[in-house]
């Protein structure tokens, strides 16, 4: 007897005794068939008694976390098409199984033709925001947990997500415990040759925790984001708002070189940067404001070319704000002094709709394009939250030339802590944290049906969809195919995939994601 829904433990099992009942009697459980010659009743009897033999026999919730385990690395069945599925009330949490190939596809059914021969986009990672409060909560646990729990995250193992693509803050993002730069001052001090500059809160939790998880993954590509220039170089000289004064963007152009200079020094070598975060929005705390002209010539008569002097090999990524505004990139992109600095644009989703990164790809295909961050929120509910961010995070991004899929964030304490004063007080990560014990959310699962399966190197190829069953594919190095696809409506539904010479048949129930491997 296969239990389900363990991802949630611990629970009482009378309780839990009786929400799968229910829910077997309602519809059934995993190819679990009801006999008609027995009553409800007589039937919940059995159950019962069957059901606390076995919790007794050989059920014992995990000790490591109160988030328990999730059924990810098991498969059940040997057919050569492997399937994780997640259902929107959690009684499936990566749950694995097979199905086989046949020769003809089912006519009842609508066809997802899954086509090799048409490629896009190169992947280059899916993964999260690492910031120093998620960063400060996992260096605090105990380091037998930790261990494992990397291993989970970043390993390439059954059981590991396979996270390939972290993005970091330079200095302080809002969810790190207090504001900070790496050449902070005195009120009415400036540090032009930054003789002060330094790395250091990051010393203390972030950069060892990076040297961990390198340790486990050494091929984890890293962007960096800053939330503020030192206040010094600000016309309002606050963490706040503000705009970069021009008589600084030579030295913060250095600021950014000596960042990665000193990041490469300690054998991290950061491979993106994007100039600011989220520079049309100046009410976070840090941040601050950067209008598309001054991004042009920040980068062009600035950062590209002290980057360049420097030997880096760092890419450049304009924007890093939503898809409401793809002008704003086009703009600096239609600057072909700054372009010849720049490898790609940056989106979020808070605003917008995927399809405007099209619109870019459209306007210059021979840039790359990012998503850079999402979040899942306090007051969210875990089946939307699911539904929506496979089909326009995972999905939508992907379909419109995104490279990297990220999330925002990787972790927060039971109190959605630390942020600073005015920072997110309501950002959910894709773990909850609580001293050693930890639980996992749903940004965990969204984008654990894509790290794994996708990695770097992984093709974008052509799949058909329909308005209630998005879906992405992608073809590995290895030459495996992998298909994410999304139940978008109110019913079942089942569907032929097609991919040459091979097809199966598969079913997702409403709200549920599946992702495909064969």
């Amino acid at each position: 007897m296969y239990l389900p829904d363990k991802g949630n433990w611990p629970i009482k099992p009378l309780q839990y005794g009786k929400s799968i009942i229910n829910s077997m009697v309602a519809r059934g459980r995993r190819g679990f068939s009801l006999q008609p010659c027995l009553s409800i009743d007589r039937m919940k009897t059995s159950f019962v008694f069957l059901f606390l033999a076995h919790l007794i026999w050989e059920c014992t919730p995990p000790e490591s976390n109160f988030g328990g385990e999730t059924d990810f690395g098991r498969v059940e069945g040997t057919h050569p098409v492997r399937v994780w599925i997640s259902s929107p009330d959690k009684a499936n949490l990566l749950y694995g199984k097979s199905l086989p190939l046949v020769d003809n596809a089912d006519a009842r059914f609508q066809t997802i033709q899954v086509d090799s021969s048409t490629t896009y986009q190169t992947m280059e990672g899916f993964g999260y925001t690492l910031t120093g409060g998620s960063a400060r909560l996992l260096m605090q646990m105990d380091a037998k947990v930790r261990a494992p729990l990397l291993e989970e995250l970043f390993g390439k193992g059954d059981g590991s997500l396979g996270i390939s693509y972290l993005r970091i803050s330079i200095g302080a993002s809002d969810l790190d415990p207090f504001v900070f730069s790496y050449n902070d001052l005195k009120p009415g001090e400036s540090d032009v040759e930054l003789k002060k500059f330094s790395l250091g809160p990051d010393t203390s939790y972030l950069i060892p925790l990076l040297r961990e998880i390198r340790a486990i993954n050494p091929g984890l590509a890293l962007m960096g984001s800053p939330w503020s220039p030192p206040a010094w170089m600000k016309d309002n000289k606050s963490s706040k708002g503000g705009q970069l004064l021009p008589s600084c963007y030579a030295v913060y152009a250095r600021y950014f070189v000596r960042y990665l200079q000193a990041m490469q020094g300690l054998g991290l070598e950061v491979g993106a940067i994007t100039i600011q975060n989220e520079p049309q929005h100046g009410g976070n705390n840090p941040s601050m404001l950067m209008s598309a002209s001054q991004q042009a010539d920040f980068v062009k008569k600035h950062l590209g070319p002290a980057i360049r002097a420097a030997g880096l090999s760092t890419k450049i990524i304009i924007w890093d704000h939503n898809c409401d505004n793809p002008q704003y990139p086009i703009a600096i992109l239609n600057d072909p002094e700054a372009k010849r600095f720049i490898e790609g644009s940056a989106f979020h989703l808070y605003a917008g709709e995927a399809q405007a990164m099209s619109l870019v790809h459209d306007a210059h295909p021979d840039k790359s394009l990012y998503f850079t961050e999402q979040w899942t929120g306090a007051k969210g509910d875990f089946g939307g939250d699911l539904r929506w961010h496979i089909r326009n995070v995972i999905i939508g991004t992907t379909r419109n030339w995104s490279r990297v899929v990220l999330e925002w964030n990787l972790a927060n304490d039971p109190q959605y802590n630390p942020h600073t004063p005015g920072g997110c007080t309501e950002c959910k990560g894709a773990l909850t944290i609580d001293g050693s014990a930890y639980s996992r959310n749903v940004s965990y699962y969204i984008i654990a049906h894509a790290a794994r399966f996708v990695p770097p190197g992984s093709r974008r190829i052509a799949s058909n969809q329909w308005t209630e069953f998005p879906n992405v594919a992608f073809q590995t190095p290895e030459g495996k195919k992998v298909l994410i696809a999304l139940n978008d409506g109110a019913d079942p539904v089942s569907f032929n995939v097609e991919s040459g010479s091979g097809r199966f048949v598969a079913t997702l129930n409403p709200g549920n994601v599946g992702t495909f491997v064969w």
